[in-house]
């Protein structure tokens, strides 16, 4: 979930992603690997409106989070929200064929939820059950989809065609789906917004003062991060070999004498068709 997503409400979302969506998909079309922000005007000046909004409503509240809030506490919520969104991870590691994965997710939910109490305490990660943080986005390339045009959503941040689609399974499977009451749904959407926020406190002020241009330097690691993300680590030359390889062939000889022998036992077989 990104940092402004759960300031909105579901239908108004949900409302902005089925007008917005098609628009986008239909813009996208000129996206290629050596253009991939076609979008650019647009992205930039929504861009700015979030950063307008981060500088001025979301970094004050984090930073007033941060001083009010005891370091427990901090931790306790980030590793609450952390282990609803395993369960998702779990679920599109599967989808991915990627089962030892996918089965260490599910054992590190499983953990967390009982003995961490509810997701409360991390005690799964001194165990080794590290998480993964997959999603729909990175499934679909997984499954081959191409990412489309980069594209910025308003208040929801950096992302893309096809990592679009991460806007409706966070929509409908979060935090706030076990919470009933309109009041309580939105305190929770705030306050995971509100921490994660505070994660990145000192990551955005990094960024403000190493970023010549602040747009294309969150673009292209945002781009770089989700590829690598889908590559599982792999360099390009790697992932080209590796889809480029051929299928290994079993029936062959695997040695000289084999080979030889294999020679001789055609050459045989072939003799009475000869003499035919």
């Amino acid at each position: 979930m990104s940092l402004m997503q759960a300031c909105l409400g579901r239908r108004a979302r949900a409302l902005a992603c089925a007008v917005s969506l098609p628009v986008v998909l239909t813009l996208s079309g000129c996206a290629t690997a050596h253009s991939p922000d076609p979008l650019e005007s647009w992205n930039r000046g929504v861009f700015s409106f979030n950063e307008t909004v981060d500088v001025h409503v979301l970094k004050p509240v984090a930073e007033g989070y941060v001083k009010v809030t005891p370091q427990p506490v901090r931790t306790g919520v980030r590793n609450f929200f952390g282990n609803i969104g395993d369960v998702w991870s779990s679920v599109n590691l599967f989808l991915q064929g990627r089962l030892k994965e996918g089965a260490a997710s599910t054992m590190r939910v499983a953990v967390n939820s009982t003995l961490g109490l509810g997701g409360l305490i991390d005690l799964a990660t001194p165990m080794r059950l590290d998480r993964f943080n997959e999603d729909l986005g990175q499934t679909l390339g997984v499954w081959g989809a191409p990412s489309g045009a980069y594209i910025v959503w308003p208040l929801m941040g950096p992302s893309s065609v096809r990592d679009s689609a991460n806007f409706v399974t966070s929509m409908t499977f979060s935090a706030t789906t076990l919470i009933d009451g309109a009041r309580e749904d939105n305190l929770a959407r705030l306050l995971n917004v509100v921490s994660t926020r505070a994660a990145y406190l000192s990551a955005t002020d990094l960024l403000d003062s190493v970023a010549l241009d602040k747009y294309a330097f969150t673009r292209d690691a945002y781009l770089q991060r989700r590829q690598s993300l889908i590559d599982q680590g792999r360099t390009p030359a790697e992932v080209e070999e590796e889809e480029g390889a051929p299928e290994p062939r079993y029936d062959l000889p695997e040695t000289e004498e084999e080979a030889a022998a294999a020679a001789e036992a055609a050459s045989a077989a072939s003799a009475p068709e000869a003499a035919r």
